[in-house]
């Protein structure tokens, strides 16, 4: 877990789990049946092929979340391996 801004957290064993709460966040699941998660402001994830993701979209004026997802990599159009943030509709696109 990283609770810090810019903070990074990775899982990379067994059904792990990752999570990345302060703003700028990165959290990654690089291991079999792992679930990465970013709530923070502008945070990111990535997963795995089979990896559960989940993404909060805040409001940038006063950090109320506006939009959550949840995916899992490797199912519709979520691309394993490849790092996603939440735009402002509230739809995962990837990180350029």
């Amino acid at each position: 877990s990283a609770t810090g801004g810019s903070g990074a957290a990775s899982a990379t064993g067994y059904r792990g789990a990752a999570s990345a709460t302060g703003d700028r966040g990165a959290a990654s699941a690089t291991g079999d049946r792992g679930a990465a998660s970013a709530t923070g402001d502008r945070g990111k994830v990535m997963g795995a092929e089979g990896c559960a993701l989940f993404l909060v979209y805040r409001n940038p004026t006063n950090g109320d979340i506006a939009h959550a997802w949840a995916g899992i990599a490797g199912r519709d159009g979520i691309k394993p391996e490849t790092w996603y943030t939440l735009d402002k509709s509230g739809k995962p696109q990837e990180c350029a």
